[in-house]
């Protein structure tokens, strides 16, 4: 099960998430002024080479341009793009260029918004370019796709797992409390949190007790489901 955690800005906290058992380590690399935890290029850079090699980064974009996004890429050298615009603004025909255009050493995520029948189908246009599908929340009036803290419907989830072929990261509200129920539902290839496992009233400090907490109730489950499959 790949535990994802997202957005951190501090290096020596992404060094201690790693050491406690977060898989993937996320953060926003550019400066769009929309999502908080903003990061510069050379910050983010900084950030990935600090990672041991227990991690893998994940560098969430809000550009659109290809060029743009190639250029973070260039700059940062993530391992995972994460890309976190408006599920079209970066449609398949822009994502199959990237992908073509990307070292194939750079792994590709898309999130997907969960909000109603239509988002499976949604999902199924975009696995076969990507390599993990990341569903999330998605709010009015917020930009892109996620880090809005709430839940969606874990049944359309289920159904997105059911329907493609690459690993599926659940996001959206996940938490130390309601993860194992969000696992048990879906069925997901990993976990996401950000907004949960902040500082609570920060929306860009993480409370590294709550990433702690977060990681435990995974690992119990998953040892809990091994040793009784077994």
């Amino acid at each position: 099960m790949i535990i994802q955690i997202y957005a951190f800005t501090d290096i020596e906290q992404a060094q201690q998430a790693a050491r406690m058992g977060v898989h993937q380590i996320g953060f926003v690399a550019g400066d769009y002024g929309v999502v908080p935890g903003e990061m510069s290029f050379e910050d983010a850079r900084e950030l990935v080479i600090s990672l041991p090699s227990i991690a893998h980064s994940v560098a969430l974009t809000m550009a659109t341009d290809i060029n743009e996004i190639l250029h973070m890429v260039h700059h940062v050298q993530p391992n995972i793009v994460h890309i976190s615009t408006d599920v079209y603004d970066v449609d398949v025909e822009a994502l199959t260029i990237l992908r073509n255009r990307l070292s194939p050493s750079v792994q590709l995520m898309k999130a997907i918004p969960v909000q109603n029948e239509g988002s499976v189908a949604l999902a199924e246009e975009f696995a076969p370019i990507c390599d993990y599908l990341l569903l999330d929340t998605k709010v009015t009036g917020m930009p892109g796709v996620g880090a809005t803290g709430e839940t969606h419907d874990w049944q359309l989830s289920k159904r997105i797992v059911e329907s493609v072929d690459i690993p599926v990261i659940l996001a959206g509200g996940l938490d130390p409390d309601n993860v194992v129920d969000a696992i048990r539902a879906v069925g997901p290839a990993g976990v996401d949190s950000n907004t949960a496992t902040n500082i609570s009233g920060s929306s860009v400090e993480k409370d590294m007790r709550r990433v702690k907490q977060f990681v435990n109730s995974v690992r119990h489950f998953i040892n809990k489901t091994v040793k009784s499959d077994g």
